[in-house]
């Protein structure tokens, strides 16, 4: 058997995955929707990679995930690392593109610049409090535009005359979109627009006092975006590198990331049978209050976080949890 390493990016919008040999060569992988549940979506996913991994002799030693449920997944698939969202492109995007110097990431609720040195992360920033430069602002706008979100990309090179329009924020966007479809815009003018915008959004705001230099590479989910590629690269003056995988390329930087851990830990594909559930309450035994969020496997908890002190370290379950007390440490 053949040793293999997965890595899962679990995010708010969509759940990625990758398995990758000891050469760091994608051997399966997965992009599908969170749909708001993190544990089913992974259960998904891992279905997926079993299938393609059926006939080959790939056995998976060790798991690393990332991403906004990263804490959550890791205890679901007992990772041996769990790392940030920055860390895992930069690692993923260094190990496909060894030189790149800039990093633009835009998924589907946050989007992010990483600036690299001599294959050092030196700068970085993220947006997560407006949507309106993410795959979700494009995914809402084609709903809109009565279109699919795979064809946006390619509309939008249709326009020889991008309609200008105002992305600061999404309400201000979907009202300009609606006065300039009024008025007579062509369709393909304005989802060039939307694309344009986007860009804009983008290096004014997360990009914002940040020297972009080339090589440049673009990834995440709106990387797949033929319309925004163009407009970035108009904007940027320089070409902008897509992978084919760019939309795994977290994925990827964890996966490597738990293989040089050097820690083995047999993966078990049949968790996808295992009932897993999380339970959150209100510690009040400090003025911090914090609220615990508990995660059990079947009827044992595994892991629980959020607490600020040890007064509020779990070692049995809260009584008012739906599940006997059990003690984190027998």
């Amino acid at each position: 058997m053949s040793k293999a390493y997965l890595g899962i990016d679990i995010g708010s919008i969509s759940t990625k995955g990758v398995v990758i040999d000891e050469h760091n060569k994608i051997k399966a992988s997965e992009y599908l929707w969170t749909e708001g549940d993190p544990l089913k979506a992974v259960k998904r996913l891992l279905s997926t990679l079993k299938g393609q991994l059926d006939n080959t002799d790939e056995k998976i030693v060790a798991v690393g995930t990332t991403g906004s449920a990263r804490k959550l997944i890791g205890a679901m698939t007992d990772a041996v690392v769990i790392k940030n969202e920055i860390t895992a492109h930069a690692i993923g995007a260094m190990s496909l593109h060894p030189n790149v110097r800039t990093i633009i990431e835009i998924g589907g609720q946050d989007s992010k610049i990483i600036l690299i040195e001599n294959g050092i992360v030196i700068d970085y920033a993220m947006n997560t409090l407006c949507a309106a430069g993410t795959g979700s602002f494009l995914s809402s706008q084609a709903q809109r535009l009565h279109i699919n979100i795979e064809d946006f990309g390619q509309i939008a090179l249709q326009s020889s005359k991008p309609t200008p329009i105002a992305a600061r924020c999404t309400v201000f966007a979907e009202s300009d979109l609606v006065h300039k479809a009024q008025i007579g815009h062509k369709k393909e003018d304005i989802v060039a627009g939307l694309c344009k915008a986007v860009v804009t959004n983008y290096l004014n705001n997360v990009g914002k006092g940040k020297k972009i230099i080339d090589p440049v590479v673009f990834q995440g989910g709106v990387s797949k975006n033929v319309g925004v590629i163009k407009a970035f690269e108009e904007s940027l003056g320089m070409p902008v590198i897509v992978d084919p995988n760019s939309h795994l390329i977290g994925a990827l930087g964890v996966a490597i990331l738990a293989k040089k851990t050097n820690i083995e830990k047999d993966f078990f594909f049949g968790i996808t049978e295992i009932e897993f559930k999380t339970i959150g309450y209100e510690c009040k035994k400090c003025s911090n209050t914090c609220e615990i969020i508990c995660i059990y496997k079947e009827n044992e908890i595994i892991d629980f976080w959020g607490n600020k002190c040890e007064k509020g370290a779990i070692r049995k379950c809260p009584s008012n949890a739906s599940y006997p007390q059990r003690s984190l440490h027998e």
